[in-house]
């Protein structure tokens, strides 16, 4: 069953923070249908341009950039989002830098929200499901932890977002994507369809949707398994004092 020691979350604003246009509808796509179902407003904010991921040698990096950017925001539709940035940082050159510390925080004091979705970037590799974590994934979640906690919360970091006019804000909860080790799961069971949806919105990225649709129904009937649902995401959860 779900940790007893977490409250049910039921947030007003989330944020979901990611490297690439694809990363959270994979990760957490439907958590955060979920959540905006129960009435949260949702955001997404992809830090890179996406501008690297195609093997397709007829594709320009500029006209791929403008393809994902077009099916994050579709995927964003399904699942009921609010709203969507893009920071366009070069694909696969991202690097925990104080100024993506910087643009994460400002989106943070931005929004305020509740929750703020991120990769998990104590993830290297995973020799069990055999693939090596993108360097950009560890950026984006090392980055974005760092934003959480402490810089969009202390008002003397970054005084010049003060004069743009963002207060510092303090994040409640922390929900890492981890497929391995989880704390704390979200009951997906009325929402893994819109998982899908969403996913198919990345043409561009996915050739094979049956495939994909088949191995993420099987995680999450684990992650079910685990916290006492039909379908869950499963996410390392931090509360902030």
């Amino acid at each position: 069953m779900p940790d007893i020691n977490f409250p049910p979350l039921k947030p007003k604003v989330v944020l979901g923070v990611a490297a690439h246009p694809d990363d959270l509808d994979f990760g957490a796509s439907a958590s955060m249908a979920k959540f905006a179902a129960d009435g949260a407003d949702v955001y997404y904010l992809i830090l890179t341009d996406g501008s690297k991921g195609s093997d397709d040698r007829s594709l320009t990096s500029k006209e791929l950039v403008k393809i994902r950017q077009e099916e994050q925001r579709a995927a964003l539709l399904v699942i009921g989002g609010k709203g969507i940035t893009f920071l366009n940082y070069p694909d696969g050159e991202l690097e925990v830098g104080i100024e993506l510390k910087r643009d994460i925080a400002r989106q943070i004091r931005n929004l305020k929200p509740d929750v703020v979705v991120t990769m998990d970037p104590t993830i290297l590799y995973s020799v069990r499901r055999g693939f090596i974590n993108h360097t950009d994934h560890r950026a984006a979640g090392q980055a974005t932890i760092d934003a959480v906690f402490p810089l969009a919360r202390d008002h003397l970091t970054f005084p010049e977002l003060l004069d743009e006019g963002f207060e510092p804000h303090k994040v409640k909860t922390l929900l890492l994507t981890n497929f391995d080790h989880q704390n704390y799961w979200v009951d997906v069971s009325e929402t893994l369809d819109k998982k899908w949806q969403a996913l198919k919105s990345h043409a561009s990225q996915i050739k094979n949707i049956d495939g994909v649709r088949e191995n993420f129904t099987k995680l999450a009937e684990e992650a079910g398994k685990k916290a006492g649902y039909k379908y869950a995401e499963g996410f390392m959860r931090i509360d902030l004092n």
